[in-house]
């Protein structure tokens, strides 16, 4: 394979090693797209393209053209049964699969597609503790279930809508695991405060100065120094916002607090 194939997006630190146990246990990640020059984009600026630089992560994103095997480099074919679109072929994934996660890789192969399990922060904290992982981007109809079963592909949705191609879902699903890693947030209070933290709230109103904007004054509570009123006026917000936006996530939470029996330390918000 022609080294421009590939496009690569390490840490100095942290050169491709394939895939396989990165040096220094840094937490890896490749993707399979068609358009590997979408790879870092985002993820290369801000907290995630520092610790890119740091070696606290690497990325590696792999054209799946450059597997296939005749002279127009032909990577999909026409659905069987018939219908609109195509259909990317088993036998060219398989072989990039390959490519990217030799024998013994335990990082979970992903398939980002609109019909797959929907991505949430439980599923992200998971995948951050682990080694890292192979993602599959997706485009045209899809992909042929035959290799999806063949390589016990776990499909993730990252939303009830649908996209060009998979590029722009691997974006998300990694920004989402990057800032979680060891040393990638500055405040480690960040990730447990924020919506869909341990408790499954989503995030209380933030305000800074001035302390008066076009008439709209900062709330009282939070200029009084006290902080266990703080901390009870955040809770009751927290649990103000998501019954009204998110029912579904307010029903999930009051099951939790059932089965703890409670006893969580916070008091239920009027």
């Amino acid at each position: 394979m022609s080294p421009s194939d590939r496009s690569r997006a390490e840490a100095p630190q942290a050169p491709s090693t394939g895939g396989v146990n990165p040096p220094g246990n840094v937490w890896q990640a490749s993707v399979l797209s068609l358009f590997p020059e979408m790879f870092p984009g985002p993820l290369g600026l801000s907290l995630a393209g520092r610790a890119l630089r740091d070696g606290k992560w690497a990325i590696e994103a792999t054209d799946i053209r450059s597997f296939a095997t005749d002279r127009h480099r032909t990577v999909d074919d026409t659905p069987a049964g018939g219908g609109a679109g195509m259909v990317m072929r088993p036998d060219v994934l398989d072989t990039a699969i390959a490519g990217v996660m030799p024998e013994g890789d335990a990082r979970p192969l992903i398939y980002l597609t609109p019909r797959g399990r929907l991505l949430d922060q439980a599923m992200v904290r998971g995948l951050a503790e682990g080694p890292g992982c192979v993602l599959l981007c997706g485009r045209y109809e899809g992909i042929d279930q035959r290799v999806i079963e063949a390589r016990g592909m776990v499909e993730v949705s990252i939303g009830d809508y649908v996209l060009s191609g998979g590029e722009t879902a691997a974006l998300v699903l990694l920004d989402a695991c990057v800032r979680l890693l060891p040393g990638v947030m500055g405040a480690a209070d960040s990730a447990t405060e924020e919506s869909h933290g341990g408790e499954g709230l989503l995030e209380y109103p933030h305000y800074t100065r001035p302390a008066e904007w076009q008439g709209r004054a900062i709330p009282e509570v939070l200029l009084s120094g006290h902080h266990a009123d703080i901390a009870r006026w955040r809770r009751a917000e927290s649990e103000r916002i998501t019954k009204e936006r998110r029912p579904d996530l307010w029903a999930r939470h009051e099951a939790k607090q059932r089965g703890a029996g409670g006893m969580d330390g916070h008091p239920a918000a009027a």
